[in-house]
Protein backbone atom coordinates (compact mmCIF):
# COMPACT_ATOMS: atom_id res chain seq x y z
CA UNK A 1 0.00 0.00 0.00
CA UNK A 2 2.81 2.43 0.96
CA UNK A 3 4.69 1.65 -2.26
CA UNK A 4 1.59 2.26 -4.36
CA UNK A 5 0.97 5.59 -2.65
CA UNK A 6 4.60 6.59 -3.13
CA UNK A 7 4.50 5.87 -6.85
CA UNK A 8 1.30 7.84 -7.33
CA UNK A 9 2.74 10.70 -5.24
CA UNK A 10 5.92 10.84 -7.34
CA UNK A 11 3.97 10.86 -10.59
CA UNK A 12 1.84 13.75 -9.39
CA UNK A 13 4.74 15.85 -8.11
CA UNK A 14 4.97 18.02 -11.21
CA UNK A 15 1.20 18.70 -11.23
CA UNK A 16 0.48 19.18 -7.51
CA UNK A 17 3.71 19.64 -5.60
CA UNK A 18 2.34 20.25 -2.13
CA UNK A 19 0.03 17.20 -1.96
CA UNK A 20 2.74 14.98 -3.43
CA UNK A 21 5.32 16.27 -0.97
CA UNK A 22 2.95 15.72 1.95
CA UNK A 23 2.23 12.21 0.69
CA UNK A 24 5.93 11.40 0.51
CA UNK A 25 6.46 12.58 4.05
CA UNK A 26 3.50 10.59 5.33
CA UNK A 27 4.69 7.43 3.67
CA UNK A 28 8.27 8.04 4.81
CA UNK A 29 7.32 8.67 8.43
CA UNK A 30 4.58 6.08 8.83
CA UNK A 31 6.13 3.12 7.03
CA UNK A 32 7.35 0.56 9.59
CA UNK A 33 11.15 0.10 9.69
CA UNK A 34 10.90 -3.60 8.93
CA UNK A 35 8.96 -2.83 5.77
CA UNK A 36 11.25 -0.03 4.58
CA UNK A 37 13.46 -2.18 2.39
CA UNK A 38 10.45 -3.84 0.75
CA UNK A 39 9.13 -0.55 -0.62
CA UNK A 40 9.31 -0.11 -4.35
CA UNK A 41 12.15 2.24 -5.36
CA UNK A 42 11.19 5.82 -6.19
CA UNK A 43 10.48 6.68 -9.81
CA UNK A 44 12.61 9.16 -11.70
CA UNK A 45 10.72 12.23 -13.01
CA UNK A 46 9.63 11.96 -16.66
CA UNK A 47 11.93 13.55 -19.23
CA UNK A 48 11.24 13.87 -22.94
CA UNK A 49 14.49 12.88 -24.57
CA UNK A 50 15.31 9.73 -26.48
CA UNK A 51 19.02 8.85 -26.39
CA UNK A 52 20.63 7.65 -29.59
CA UNK A 53 21.37 3.93 -29.86
CA UNK A 54 24.99 3.38 -28.90
CA UNK A 55 27.13 1.15 -31.10
CA UNK A 56 30.55 2.14 -29.82
CA UNK A 57 33.12 0.41 -27.64
CA UNK A 58 31.68 -1.28 -24.55
CA UNK A 59 32.53 -0.25 -21.02
CA UNK A 60 34.56 -3.36 -20.24
CA UNK A 61 36.80 -2.86 -23.27
CA UNK A 62 37.18 0.87 -22.56
CA UNK A 63 38.21 0.10 -18.99
CA UNK A 64 40.89 -2.32 -20.13
CA UNK A 65 42.26 0.14 -22.70
CA UNK A 66 42.18 2.91 -20.13
CA UNK A 67 44.31 0.83 -17.77
CA UNK A 68 46.68 -0.01 -20.62
CA UNK A 69 47.13 3.45 -22.15
CA UNK A 70 46.22 6.10 -19.58
CA UNK A 71 48.02 7.11 -16.41
CA UNK A 72 47.59 4.81 -13.39
CA UNK A 73 46.74 7.79 -11.15
CA UNK A 74 43.30 8.07 -12.79
CA UNK A 75 40.52 6.95 -10.48
CA UNK A 76 36.92 6.05 -11.20
CA UNK A 77 33.63 5.97 -9.38
CA UNK A 78 31.79 2.73 -8.61
CA UNK A 79 32.92 -0.90 -8.42
CA UNK A 80 31.89 -1.32 -12.04
CA UNK A 81 32.64 2.00 -13.77
CA UNK A 82 29.84 3.58 -15.76
CA UNK A 83 30.27 4.11 -19.49
CA UNK A 84 28.43 7.41 -19.99
CA UNK A 85 27.78 8.09 -23.66
CA UNK A 86 25.20 10.88 -23.80
CA UNK A 87 23.90 13.79 -21.75
CA UNK A 88 20.92 16.10 -21.92
CA UNK A 89 20.38 18.91 -19.41
CA UNK A 90 20.41 17.34 -15.90
CA UNK A 91 20.46 13.74 -17.12
CA UNK A 92 23.12 11.29 -18.32
CA UNK A 93 22.76 8.03 -20.27
CA UNK A 94 24.95 4.95 -20.21
CA UNK A 95 25.78 2.61 -23.09
CA UNK A 96 22.54 0.66 -22.50
CA UNK A 97 20.36 3.76 -22.61
CA UNK A 98 19.74 3.84 -18.85
CA UNK A 99 19.03 7.36 -17.59
CA UNK A 100 20.71 8.83 -14.52
CA UNK A 101 20.01 12.02 -12.60
CA UNK A 102 23.30 13.89 -12.57
CA UNK A 103 23.68 15.47 -9.14
CA UNK A 104 27.36 16.28 -9.57
CA UNK A 105 27.46 18.10 -12.93
CA UNK A 106 30.79 16.74 -14.16
CA UNK A 107 32.38 17.75 -10.85
CA UNK A 108 30.50 21.05 -10.61
CA UNK A 109 31.33 21.96 -14.20
CA UNK A 110 28.05 21.65 -16.12
CA UNK A 111 26.26 24.84 -15.11
CA UNK A 112 23.53 25.32 -17.72
CA UNK A 113 22.90 21.65 -18.51
CA UNK A 114 24.46 18.92 -20.61
CA UNK A 115 24.45 19.81 -24.31
CA UNK A 116 22.42 22.96 -23.76
CA UNK A 117 21.30 23.92 -27.28
CA UNK A 118 22.30 27.60 -27.03
CA UNK A 119 25.83 26.73 -25.98
CA UNK A 120 26.21 23.89 -28.47
CA UNK A 121 25.06 26.23 -31.25
CA UNK A 122 27.49 28.98 -30.23
CA UNK A 123 30.41 26.54 -30.15
CA UNK A 124 29.50 24.87 -33.47
CA UNK A 125 28.95 28.13 -35.34
CA UNK A 126 32.25 29.60 -34.15
CA UNK A 127 34.09 26.36 -34.96
CA UNK A 128 32.80 26.57 -38.54
CA UNK A 129 34.33 30.02 -38.93
CA UNK A 130 37.55 29.97 -36.92
CA UNK A 131 38.62 27.43 -34.35
CA UNK A 132 41.87 28.93 -33.16
CA UNK A 133 44.28 31.78 -33.52
CA UNK A 134 45.80 33.36 -30.43
CA UNK A 135 45.76 36.79 -28.82
CA UNK A 136 48.54 37.94 -31.18
CA UNK A 137 45.62 38.72 -33.54
CA UNK A 138 42.38 40.53 -32.87
CA UNK A 139 39.08 38.68 -32.52
CA UNK A 140 35.71 39.92 -31.33
CA UNK A 141 34.78 36.83 -29.25
CA UNK A 142 37.37 37.30 -26.51
CA UNK A 143 36.60 40.99 -25.90
CA UNK A 144 32.84 40.41 -25.96
CA UNK A 145 33.24 37.66 -23.39
CA UNK A 146 35.60 39.71 -21.20
CA UNK A 147 33.23 42.69 -21.23
CA UNK A 148 30.25 40.52 -20.29
CA UNK A 149 32.21 38.76 -17.54
CA UNK A 150 33.53 41.93 -15.91
CA UNK A 151 29.99 43.37 -15.91
CA UNK A 152 29.20 40.67 -13.33
CA UNK A 153 32.03 41.74 -11.01
CA UNK A 154 31.83 44.25 -8.14
CA UNK A 155 34.24 47.08 -7.41
CA UNK A 156 37.22 47.63 -9.68
CA UNK A 157 37.57 44.00 -10.79
CA UNK A 158 37.70 44.94 -14.47
CA UNK A 159 40.64 43.13 -16.09
CA UNK A 160 40.53 39.50 -17.28
CA UNK A 161 43.22 36.96 -18.06
CA UNK A 162 41.76 33.86 -19.72
CA UNK A 163 43.27 30.42 -19.05
CA UNK A 164 42.14 26.82 -19.47
CA UNK A 165 41.41 25.50 -15.98
CA UNK A 166 41.01 26.35 -12.33
CA UNK A 167 44.51 25.12 -11.58
CA UNK A 168 45.97 27.51 -14.15
CA UNK A 169 43.83 30.34 -12.80
CA UNK A 170 45.07 29.82 -9.24
CA UNK A 171 48.70 29.52 -10.40
CA UNK A 172 48.39 32.85 -12.19
CA UNK A 173 46.65 34.49 -9.24
CA UNK A 174 49.45 33.39 -6.89
CA UNK A 175 52.03 34.77 -9.31
CA UNK A 176 50.20 38.10 -9.44
CA UNK A 177 49.98 38.28 -5.64
CA UNK A 178 53.70 37.71 -5.22
CA UNK A 179 54.71 40.17 -7.92
CA UNK A 180 52.33 42.90 -6.77
CA UNK A 181 53.07 42.61 -3.05
CA UNK A 182 56.78 42.00 -3.38
CA UNK A 183 56.42 39.20 -0.84
CA UNK A 184 56.52 35.41 -1.19
CA UNK A 185 54.50 33.99 1.71
CA UNK A 186 51.02 32.74 0.77
CA UNK A 187 48.30 31.79 3.26
CA UNK A 188 45.68 29.15 2.47
CA UNK A 189 43.16 27.18 4.52
CA UNK A 190 43.37 23.65 5.76
CA UNK A 191 40.87 21.43 3.92
CA UNK A 192 41.15 23.61 0.80
CA UNK A 193 41.60 22.43 -2.77
CA UNK A 194 43.09 24.80 -5.35
CA UNK A 195 44.49 22.53 -8.07
CA UNK A 196 46.87 19.76 -9.00
CA UNK A 197 49.93 21.52 -10.44
CA UNK A 198 53.20 21.72 -8.55
CA UNK A 199 52.32 25.21 -7.31
CA UNK A 200 48.65 24.75 -6.49
CA UNK A 201 49.30 21.45 -4.72
CA UNK A 202 51.10 23.67 -2.25
CA UNK A 203 47.97 25.78 -1.77
CA UNK A 204 45.82 22.68 -1.33
CA UNK A 205 45.24 21.64 2.27
CA UNK A 206 44.25 17.97 1.92
CA UNK A 207 46.94 15.30 2.23
CA UNK A 208 45.12 12.97 -0.17
CA UNK A 209 45.94 15.36 -3.04
CA UNK A 210 49.50 16.34 -2.07
CA UNK A 211 52.68 14.70 -3.34
CA UNK A 212 55.83 14.87 -1.18
CA UNK A 213 57.40 17.81 -2.98
CA UNK A 214 58.43 21.24 -1.64
CA UNK A 215 55.40 23.50 -1.43
CA UNK A 216 57.38 26.70 -1.08
CA UNK A 217 56.36 29.69 0.98
CA UNK A 218 52.81 28.50 1.62
CA UNK A 219 51.25 28.11 5.07
CA UNK A 220 47.86 26.70 6.04
CA UNK A 221 45.78 28.24 8.79
CA UNK A 222 42.83 26.73 10.65
CA UNK A 223 39.74 26.05 8.60
CA UNK A 224 36.68 28.05 9.77
CA UNK A 225 34.43 24.99 9.52
CA UNK A 226 31.19 25.46 11.51
CA UNK A 227 30.63 21.68 11.78
CA UNK A 228 34.10 20.26 12.48
CA UNK A 229 36.19 23.32 13.25
CA UNK A 230 37.78 23.86 16.67
CA UNK A 231 35.88 27.12 17.19
CA UNK A 232 32.61 26.17 15.54
CA UNK A 233 31.13 29.27 13.86
CA UNK A 234 33.28 31.77 15.79
CA UNK A 235 34.77 33.73 12.88
CA UNK A 236 36.76 36.04 15.18
CA UNK A 237 38.61 33.13 16.80
CA UNK A 238 39.66 31.73 13.41
CA UNK A 239 40.69 35.18 12.19
CA UNK A 240 42.83 35.66 15.31
CA UNK A 241 44.75 32.54 14.29
CA UNK A 242 45.50 34.17 10.90
CA UNK A 243 46.95 37.16 12.72
CA UNK A 244 48.99 34.93 14.99
CA UNK A 245 50.41 33.06 12.02
CA UNK A 246 51.52 36.34 10.43
CA UNK A 247 52.98 37.53 13.72
CA UNK A 248 54.84 34.36 14.68
CA UNK A 249 55.21 32.39 11.43
CA UNK A 250 56.21 35.02 8.89
CA UNK A 251 58.31 38.16 8.52
CA UNK A 252 55.16 40.12 9.21
CA UNK A 253 54.59 40.67 5.51
CA UNK A 254 52.74 38.27 3.21
CA UNK A 255 51.99 37.98 -0.50
CA UNK A 256 48.39 36.92 -0.26
CA UNK A 257 45.56 34.84 1.12
CA UNK A 258 43.44 32.46 -0.94
CA UNK A 259 40.19 30.77 0.04
CA UNK A 260 37.13 29.11 -1.40
CA UNK A 261 34.01 30.52 0.25
CA UNK A 262 32.42 27.09 -0.19
CA UNK A 263 35.07 24.39 -0.07
CA UNK A 264 34.29 21.92 -2.83
CA UNK A 265 36.61 18.92 -2.69
CA UNK A 266 36.81 19.42 1.08
CA UNK A 267 33.14 18.46 1.42
CA UNK A 268 30.93 21.48 0.64
CA UNK A 269 32.05 23.42 3.71
CA UNK A 270 30.70 26.98 3.91
CA UNK A 271 33.11 29.17 5.86
CA UNK A 272 31.97 30.61 9.19
CA UNK A 273 29.88 33.77 8.64
CA UNK A 274 31.96 36.95 8.72
CA UNK A 275 35.30 35.16 8.50
CA UNK A 276 36.51 36.52 5.17
CA UNK A 277 35.90 40.15 6.10
CA UNK A 278 38.08 39.75 9.20
CA UNK A 279 40.76 37.70 7.42
CA UNK A 280 40.93 40.06 4.44
CA UNK A 281 41.49 43.04 6.73
CA UNK A 282 44.34 41.26 8.55
CA UNK A 283 46.03 40.13 5.32
CA UNK A 284 45.81 43.53 3.66
CA UNK A 285 47.39 45.19 6.69
CA UNK A 286 50.28 42.73 6.25
CA UNK A 287 50.76 43.83 2.64
CA UNK A 288 48.98 40.89 1.01
CA UNK A 289 46.25 40.62 -1.58
CA UNK A 290 43.08 38.59 -1.14
CA UNK A 291 42.13 35.92 -3.66
CA UNK A 292 38.67 34.35 -3.94
CA UNK A 293 38.63 30.91 -5.56
CA UNK A 294 35.23 30.80 -7.29
CA UNK A 295 36.00 27.77 -9.45
CA UNK A 296 33.05 25.83 -8.01
CA UNK A 297 30.81 28.38 -6.28
CA UNK A 298 30.51 31.09 -8.92
CA UNK A 299 27.88 32.05 -11.50
CA UNK A 300 24.83 32.01 -9.24
CA UNK A 301 25.10 28.43 -8.03
CA UNK A 302 24.67 29.44 -4.38
CA UNK A 303 21.35 31.08 -5.25
CA UNK A 304 21.62 33.97 -2.80
CA UNK A 305 24.47 35.63 -4.71
CA UNK A 306 26.21 35.48 -8.10
CA UNK A 307 29.61 34.92 -6.47
CA UNK A 308 30.34 32.92 -3.36
CA UNK A 309 32.49 35.66 -1.81
CA UNK A 310 29.45 37.97 -1.82
CA UNK A 311 27.89 35.78 0.89
CA UNK A 312 30.68 37.09 3.15
CA UNK A 313 30.18 40.73 2.13
CA UNK A 314 33.71 41.20 0.77
CA UNK A 315 35.33 42.29 -2.47
CA UNK A 316 38.54 40.36 -3.24
CA UNK A 317 41.56 41.77 -5.05
CA UNK A 318 41.69 38.77 -7.41
CA UNK A 319 38.97 36.28 -8.36
CA UNK A 320 39.67 32.94 -10.02
CA UNK A 321 37.05 30.91 -11.88
CA UNK A 322 36.67 27.88 -14.14
CA UNK A 323 34.34 24.85 -14.38
CA UNK A 324 30.85 26.40 -14.66
CA UNK A 325 32.20 29.31 -16.70
CA UNK A 326 32.30 27.04 -19.77
CA UNK A 327 29.63 24.40 -19.09
CA UNK A 328 32.24 21.75 -19.89
CA UNK A 329 34.60 23.70 -22.15
CA UNK A 330 38.25 23.89 -21.01
CA UNK A 331 38.00 27.47 -19.81
CA UNK A 332 39.14 29.47 -16.80
CA UNK A 333 39.73 33.09 -15.92
CA UNK A 334 41.46 35.41 -13.49
CA UNK A 335 39.74 38.74 -12.88
CA UNK A 336 41.54 41.51 -11.01
CA UNK A 337 42.05 45.25 -10.81
CA UNK A 338 43.96 47.21 -13.48
CA UNK A 339 46.67 48.02 -10.93
CA UNK A 340 47.34 44.38 -10.01
CA UNK A 341 46.99 43.20 -13.62
CA UNK A 342 49.73 45.61 -14.71
CA UNK A 343 52.44 43.69 -12.82
CA UNK A 344 52.43 40.97 -15.48
CA UNK A 345 53.50 43.46 -18.13
CA UNK A 346 57.03 43.40 -16.67
CA UNK A 347 57.68 40.31 -18.80
CA UNK A 348 55.91 38.38 -21.58
CA UNK A 349 52.82 36.63 -20.20
CA UNK A 350 51.07 34.47 -22.78
CA UNK A 351 48.57 31.60 -22.89
CA UNK A 352 48.24 29.79 -26.22
CA UNK A 353 44.67 28.61 -25.74
CA UNK A 354 43.40 31.14 -23.19
CA UNK A 355 40.38 32.93 -24.62
CA UNK A 356 40.46 31.17 -27.98
CA UNK A 357 37.45 31.97 -30.24
CA UNK A 358 35.53 28.73 -29.61
CA UNK A 359 35.82 28.82 -25.81
CA UNK A 360 35.07 32.55 -25.72
CA UNK A 361 31.93 32.07 -27.81
CA UNK A 362 30.86 29.22 -25.55
CA UNK A 363 31.62 31.17 -22.38
CA UNK A 364 29.61 34.16 -23.55
CA UNK A 365 26.70 31.82 -24.38
CA UNK A 366 26.88 30.44 -20.82
CA UNK A 367 26.51 33.93 -19.32
CA UNK A 368 23.56 34.66 -21.60
CA UNK A 369 21.80 31.38 -20.73
CA UNK A 370 22.26 31.93 -16.99
CA UNK A 371 20.66 35.35 -17.33
CA UNK A 372 17.90 34.35 -19.76
CA UNK A 373 16.83 31.33 -17.71
CA UNK A 374 17.26 33.16 -14.37
CA UNK A 375 19.36 30.33 -12.99
CA UNK A 376 20.52 32.15 -9.86
CA UNK A 377 16.94 32.62 -8.68
CA UNK A 378 16.19 29.06 -9.73
CA UNK A 379 19.08 27.75 -7.61
CA UNK A 380 17.80 29.70 -4.62
CA UNK A 381 14.28 28.31 -5.02
CA UNK A 382 15.16 24.69 -5.73
CA UNK A 383 18.03 24.74 -3.24
CA UNK A 384 15.80 25.93 -0.40
CA UNK A 385 13.33 23.14 -1.18
CA UNK A 386 16.09 20.56 -1.34
CA UNK A 387 17.70 21.67 1.94
CA UNK A 388 14.32 21.43 3.66
CA UNK A 389 13.84 17.90 2.37
CA UNK A 390 17.38 16.91 3.35
CA UNK A 391 16.99 18.27 6.88
CA UNK A 392 13.77 16.28 7.25
CA UNK A 393 15.69 13.22 6.08
CA UNK A 394 18.36 14.01 8.70
CA UNK A 395 15.69 13.79 11.41
CA UNK A 396 14.83 10.29 10.24
CA UNK A 397 18.30 8.83 9.63
CA UNK A 398 20.97 9.07 12.36
CA UNK A 399 23.70 8.53 9.77
CA UNK A 400 23.24 12.10 8.49
CA UNK A 401 25.46 14.26 10.68
CA UNK A 402 25.23 17.53 8.79
CA UNK A 403 23.34 19.14 5.91
CA UNK A 404 25.08 22.29 4.70
CA UNK A 405 25.52 24.78 1.91
CA UNK A 406 23.08 26.89 -0.03
CA UNK A 407 21.47 26.93 -3.46
CA UNK A 408 22.72 23.98 -5.50
CA UNK A 409 26.08 23.87 -3.68
CA UNK A 410 25.24 21.37 -0.95
CA UNK A 411 26.87 18.71 1.17
CA UNK A 412 25.48 15.86 3.28
CA UNK A 413 28.01 14.49 5.76
CA UNK A 414 27.53 10.91 6.94
CA UNK A 415 28.71 9.78 10.38
CA UNK A 416 28.38 6.67 12.52
CA UNK A 417 28.16 8.72 15.72
CA UNK A 418 26.66 12.20 15.73
CA UNK A 419 28.35 13.18 18.98
CA UNK A 420 31.84 12.06 17.98
CA UNK A 421 31.23 12.87 14.29
CA UNK A 422 32.95 9.62 13.29
CA UNK A 423 33.13 9.48 9.47
CA UNK A 424 30.85 6.77 8.04
CA UNK A 425 33.34 5.65 5.39
CA UNK A 426 32.03 2.15 4.67
CA UNK A 427 28.40 3.23 4.81
CA UNK A 428 29.05 6.11 2.41
CA UNK A 429 30.58 3.70 -0.09
CA UNK A 430 27.61 1.35 0.20
CA UNK A 431 25.08 4.14 -0.22
CA UNK A 432 27.05 5.55 -3.14
CA UNK A 433 26.59 2.27 -5.01
CA UNK A 434 22.93 1.98 -4.04
CA UNK A 435 22.15 5.46 -5.29
CA UNK A 436 23.81 4.69 -8.61
CA UNK A 437 21.65 1.58 -8.96
CA UNK A 438 18.60 3.75 -8.30
CA UNK A 439 19.69 6.11 -11.07
CA UNK A 440 21.24 8.87 -8.95
CA UNK A 441 24.82 10.07 -9.40
CA UNK A 442 26.25 12.18 -6.57
CA UNK A 443 29.80 13.23 -5.78
CA UNK A 444 31.95 12.38 -2.78
CA UNK A 445 34.18 14.73 -0.83
CA UNK A 446 35.84 15.52 2.45
CA UNK A 447 39.14 14.19 3.73
CA UNK A 448 37.50 10.86 4.61
CA UNK A 449 35.22 10.66 1.56
CA UNK A 450 32.11 10.64 3.76
CA UNK A 451 30.34 13.69 2.32
CA UNK A 452 27.85 13.49 -0.51
CA UNK A 453 28.46 16.47 -2.78
CA UNK A 454 25.20 17.62 -4.36
CA UNK A 455 26.06 20.14 -7.08
CA UNK A 456 23.95 19.34 -10.14
CA UNK A 457 23.48 21.28 -13.36
CA UNK A 458 21.57 24.43 -12.50
CA UNK A 459 18.52 23.33 -14.49
CA UNK A 460 17.90 20.72 -11.75
CA UNK A 461 14.22 20.90 -10.75
CA UNK A 462 12.18 20.41 -7.58
CA UNK A 463 10.95 17.11 -8.98
CA UNK A 464 14.60 16.07 -9.35
CA UNK A 465 15.28 17.20 -5.78
CA UNK A 466 12.37 15.11 -4.51
CA UNK A 467 13.57 12.07 -6.43
CA UNK A 468 17.09 12.49 -5.05
CA UNK A 469 15.88 12.68 -1.44
CA UNK A 470 13.45 9.78 -1.92
CA UNK A 471 16.28 7.71 -3.38
CA UNK A 472 18.53 8.57 -0.43
CA UNK A 473 15.73 7.64 1.98
CA UNK A 474 15.20 4.34 0.16
CA UNK A 475 18.92 3.52 0.19
CA UNK A 476 19.45 4.51 3.82
CA UNK A 477 16.43 2.52 4.95
CA UNK A 478 18.16 -0.57 3.60
CA UNK A 479 21.39 -0.13 5.59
Amino acid sequence: MAASLLRRGAAAAGRRRCPADVLRRLVSSEAAPERATSRAPPEMPPFHHQPRPYAGMGGAEIFEKRKAFLGPSLFHYYQKPLNIVEGKMQYLYDEHGKRYLDCFGGIVTVSCGHCHPDIVNAVVEQTKLLQHTTTIYLHHAIVEFAEALTSKMPGNLKVVYFVNSGTEANELAMLMARLYSGNLSMIALRNAYHGGSAGTIGLTGLQTWKYPIPQGEIHHVMNPDPYRGTFGSDAAAYAKEVQEHITYGSSGRVAGFIAETFQGVGGAVELAPGYLKLAYDIVRKAGGVCIADEVQSGFGRTGSHYWGFQTQDVIPDIVTMAKGIGNGLPLGAVVTTPEIASVLSQKIQFNTFGGNPVCSAGGLAVLKVLDKEKRQAHCADVGAHLVERLKSLQEKHEIIGDVRGRGLMLGVELVTDRKEKTPAKAETTELFEKLKDLGVLVGKGGLHGNVFRIKPPMCFSKDDADFLVDAMDHAMSGL
